[in-house]
């Protein structure tokens, strides 16, 4: 039986595991003990942080694994390589793995490659900042970090420093990157690489919660074309890949769309979409299985990417009492629409990242149309 290493086994990773076992491959996971839902399904589950890349390589050089990968996570794809490329494995290389994981090189690499994306500046601290002339409002954000984490839009200087500082707390190289910020509409662009070859799978539609922290409501996909072509974003994506030499594997591209038809990449990670885009909406909406081609390229095979169906797929997540009336308006009026649910105690915290929101729904259409009168877009 042929062997696959999978690094985290939270939430996220299930989806992942599952697929992996159901498709014959004996799974090896990795991640700190901590009760997570991939503990109790991997056929084998090592208690080792997906931060600790040399003994994780130890460990699949004693196992003899065929693949190895993981979705959803950044810091995943680290550990992911840099063992991929000393076992000889199908994977990106360290090179990638050093741009697409900290925001500042990745802006580099955009800026040497005419790829459009917003300006930027690096900041140990506020002090690295006191004699710039900065143009407000602006974004800043830790350099490497996902999930919403410490972000904050900001329109003065003593706004400023405490942004940066807040960046800096929640950052793993305690750096923030500020950066112009970029007006127009979000999207995010799913895309499979395999062997060079950049396949384009699905565009989804983002909707947040507005500044300071931007985080994450709702997704709806595919999004409806507006003032922009599938075609358009398609060739500015494709050459954003290749500007962070990313040649294998999963692709989840943030981009912003102004109202003169104007793109700015506002990052890049080298990996599926968070947020359920990736494990859910895309195989929802195209039914490509999006999840089995990341397993099929970590282990050295063509992907299927082949669309399936056309249908509309939406995930809502829960902020407050509004959003659960809506889904008990769904479930009454149209439960068909309903692909799943999860729902957790709705509390007065503050939600500032991803992490502190209280559950989602997910559903599924046959026409947008049907879909936008439902939740009122």
């Amino acid at each position: 039986m042929k062997k696959i290493a999978i690094i985290g086994a939270s939430l996220f990773q299930e989806p992942l595991i599952k697929k992996a076992k159901d498709s014959g491959l004996e799974t090896h996971v990795f991640a700190w003990a901590s009760d997570d839902v991939g503990e109790k399904i991997a056929d084998y589950f090592y208690p080792i942080s997906i931060t600790e890349k040399e003994q994780i390589l130890e460990k699949c050089k004693e196992i003899g694994i065929d693949g190895i990968c993981t979705i959803g996570s950044d810091l995943g794809t680290v550990a992911v390589n840099y063992t991929g490329n000393n076992l000889g494995l199908n994977c990106n290389s360290i090179e990638c793995t050093e741009i697409s994981t900290n925001k500042h090189a990745m802006r580099i690499a955009f800026e040497n490659n005419n790829v459009p994306s917003p300006k930027s500046v690096l900041a140990a601290s506020y002090n690295d900042l006191y004699d710039m002339n900065l143009e407000f409002p602006v974004i800043v954000k830790p350099t490497d970090r996902s999930g919403s984490r410490g972000i904050n839009k900001v329109y003065n200087n003593e706004e400023l420093k405490n942004a940066i500082d807040a960046a800096i707390d929640v950052s793993f190289e305690k750096k923030a990157l500020v950066e112009e910020f970029a007006e127009g509409q979000e999207y995010s662009v799913e895309c499979i690489s395999y062997h060079g070859i950049h396949h384009f799978l699905a565009m989804t539609k983002k909707f947040t919660s507005g500044e300071p922290h931007f985080v994450e409501t709702g997704h709806i996909e595919p999004a409806p074309e507006e003032n922009f072509t599938y075609k358009e974003i398609q060739e500015i994506v494709f050459h954003a890949l290749d500007s962070l030499k990313i040649t294998e594997g999963a692709s989840h591209t943030e981009l912003k769309i102004a109202g003169d038809g104007s793109v700015k990449i506002i990052e890049i990670g080298a990996r599926m979409g968070g947020d359920f885009i990736g494990s859910h909406l895309v195989e929802l909406s195209t039914g490509i299985d999006f999840v089995k081609a990341v397993i099929d390229v970590a282990m050295n095979r063509e992907p299927d990417i082949t669309p399936k169906t056309a249908r509309t797929s939406y995930v809502r997540f829960i902020f407050d009492k509004t959003d659960l009336d809506l889904l008990n308006k769904i479930k009454k009026e149209h439960p068909e629409y309903l692909f799943s649910e999860e729902i957790h105690e709705i509390t007065s915290d503050e939600i500032s990242d991803s992490s502190s929101r209280h559950g989602h729904f997910i559903l599924c259409t046959d026409s947008i149309n049907d879909l936008l009168k439902m939740i009122g877009y």
